[in-house]
């Protein structure tokens, strides 16, 4: 297990916020923390650190008046950090190439591969073709309806009607370098993992998965090891004292590391 660290922005602030209550109108979102700092200041402590493979995540839709504000912040963290940070938030095959030459290492994608609450494999396809499979991770975060667990789309306001199980991960692997998955019903909660989901990811993943959503203490560190079988990566948010939470940045890298 490794962990992955992240910058959130939204409205060109870099935060942490409730991941269910993000709205496109209005840009509201509930708000557990706003950094005084830029997202560069953190890029630059995560390269300081040596740690490779954490997510620049842009919260604000292309037709947000906020947006330009967004995506500047991410260009200062790629600035900062060259090729040690992933990018999501929007991307398509028109901007993908773009973000890559800021310094993204991987661009990270959802909403244009589950377009209209359908999996396009001929857009799964275009993507592969613009930047590569090694350089794709696809965004599989999800939500629960009736049960089970749905793959969700625009900032995680949609629900698509695709499961997120084991057939769906071992369907996709072979289509990415990578996996991200936020459980949005904890993301932003500190109240626990989801365990069912990190179990069935441990049981099925084959290429690098980080999960994101819940963690708010060591014991679910422990806990998510166990389940992931050590094989999932870890992103850390709201609970970090980076971003007003209690686990210990430097606690974390030691007990991980």
């Amino acid at each position: 297990m490794k962990f992955r660290p992240c910058i959130d922005i939204h409205n060109g602030k870099v935060k942490q916020i409730v991941g269910s209550s993000l709205k496109d109108q209005g840009d509201k979102a509930s708000e557990n923390f706003v950094a005084s700092q830029d997202a560069a200041f953190f890029a630059r402590l995560y390269c300081e650190k040596g740690l490779k493979g954490g997510h620049i995540i842009l919260l604000n839709s292309s037709d947000s008046e906020y947006y330009e504000r967004t995506r500047q912040q991410a260009l200062l963290a790629l600035s900062a950090y060259p090729y040690g940070l992933q990018v999501g938030g929007g991307i398509n095959p028109s901007n993908a190439e773009f973000f890559l030459k800021k310094g993204a290492s991987h661009v990270i994608v959802t909403s244009y591969v589950f377009k209209d609450g359908q999996l396009h494999y001929d857009r799964l396809k275009e993507m592969i073709n613009a930047v590569g499979r090694e350089r794709l991770v696809l965004d599989l975060s999800c939500r629960r309806k009736e049960n089970e667990y749905y793959i969700v789309t625009d900032r995680w306001q949609k629900y698509t009607n695709v499961k997120l199980n084991s057939e769906t991960i071992e369907n996709l692997s072979d289509c990415c370098g990578e996996f991200l998955i936020h459980a949005v019903d904890v993301e932003g909660k500190s109240q626990g993992i989801e365990q069912e989901l990190a179990a069935m990811l441990g049981n099925t993943c084959k290429v690098p998965c980080t999960y994101a959503g819940g963690v708010h203490d060591f014991h679910d560190l422990k806990l998510l090891k166990e389940l992931g079988k050590g094989k999932l990566d870890v992103t850390i948010g709201s609970a970090l004292d980076l971003f007003g939470g209690k686990m210990k940045f430097e606690e974390v890298l030691a007990y991980i590391g």
